[in-house]
């Protein structure tokens, strides 16, 4: 199946565990497409599949990985010496504050590129790095991260088995669809018809600083992930005794607090502007490019969104590539957009403001359906 190959980088290697799991063979007057799926965009597909490994977009340019890492660790290292040269007072607080904030965020690209497979050949070359950028450099499991991206990639914005959106309806309420639903059966967590308001004080600033703090420590100790508990304690101790020892206990905390809460925000517009405006539903058990299509957008390229966005700019290449590097993701963009073209599938692509502005636009327009829905008798 094409989600099989998105996922697999190593064939071989997981070959080895399909052979028990083989239950028999398709009769022959079986189909071997399901009638929700697009026998022709699948087929398609496949070959857009072939061309690419034949155009060598999957193979990794270590030199353009190894720079990122460089300039990540510079980065950090500047937001250190700059307390230590310069004194603790408000102006080189500010900039190690933006600095570190900076290093962080582009560390959290590069992990997502670790996680998938795209930087080494040979896969525990990616998961041992992956383990120092996320668990060393970040403080948060590897391992947690893969568990729940990996659901996000197999099913992007379907209810009940995309992670990503399980803030409906506790937080949020998301789509059209849902919205609705959740009106009629007069359901209310929170003041929906006001969710495009307190999104900007709510998920932005404070999901790194709660929900995913917690929520990776919790996730790394109940799957006993003990390597990468040990790996985060590095973290904390490497920059507790870093930073602890240049600045007091009160504006280390600001630090902390600070710095999570930028990142954070940094995220979350990044992350949510190709999703949350998109189609947001149940299972459909489409194909696998529908299925990526429907759920996601492009943003604009340009050096700095590549660079802000960690190439996320490029979501659809992503999601239907998983494991492709992303500096070749603009590579591979006009052949997708034949395909799309071809079978009469939208392909989003806006500019970056307008992209999450669209976020807010969603929001809103979600909580104005429930709120009909709801006061609708």
């Amino acid at each position: 199946q094409d989600a099989f190959v998105a996922f697999h980088v190593d064939k071989v290697l997981v070959s080895k565990y399909l052979k028990p799991l083989q239950i028999g063979e398709l009769a022959p007057d079986q189909p071997s497409i399901e009638p929700t799926k697009n026998e022709m965009l699948v087929k398609d597909f496949r070959e857009l599949r072939a061309t690419v490994e034949r155009m060598g977009l999957l193979e990794p340019n270590q030199l353009f990985f190894f720079l990122l890492l460089a300039h990540i660790l510079l980065l950090d290292t500047a937001a250190w010496l700059i307390l230590f040269y310069f004194g603790t007072s408000l102006l080189p607080f500010v900039f190690s504050l933006l600095l570190l904030t900076i290093s962080q965020v582009q560390a959290s690209w590069l992990q997502h590129d670790l996680g998938h497979l795209s930087v080494f050949r040979k896969t525990k070359w990616n998961h041992l790095l992956h383990k120092f950028v996320m668990c060393h450099l970040i403080g948060a499991s590897a391992k947690w991260w893969t568990l729940l991206h990996s659901q996000h990639h197999a099913k992007p914005n379907c209810f009940h088995k995309d992670p990503d959106i399980d803030m409906h309806p506790f937080l949020f309420t998301l789509g059209k669809k849902f919205s609705v639903e959740l009106g009629i059966k007069k359901k209310k967590y929170m003041p929906y018809n006001h969710q495009h308001k307190y999104f900007f004080i709510t998920l932005p600033p404070l999901l790194f600083p709660t929900y995913f703090h917690c929520h990776t420590f919790y996730i790394a100790y109940t799957k006993k992930y003990w390597a990468d508990l040990a790996w985060m304690l590095t973290f904390y101790i490497r920059f507790f005794y870093t930073y602890g020892s240049l600045l007091e206990t009160k504006t280390l905390n600001s630090l902390t607090s600070l710095h999570r809460m930028l990142e954070s925000s940094w995220f979350v517009w990044v992350s949510q502007m190709n999703h949350i405006p998109m189609d947001i539903d149940y299972d459909k058990n489409l194909d696998w490019m529908s299925t990526q299509l429907q759920a996601t957008c492009n943003v604009e390229q340009s050096l700095f969104n590549d660079w802000f966005t960690g190439h996320l700019n490029f979501q659809i290449e992503h999601h239907l590539f998983p494991s492709m590097p992303r500096h070749n993701y603009w590579k591979v963009a006009p052949l997708v957009k034949s395909l799309c073209a071809k079978h009469g599938i939208e392909y989003q692509c806006k500019p970056l403001l307008t992209a999450f502005a669209d976020i807010v636009h969603s929001l809103k327009t979600s909580g104005e359906l429930w709120h009909d829905a709801y006061l609708h008798k």
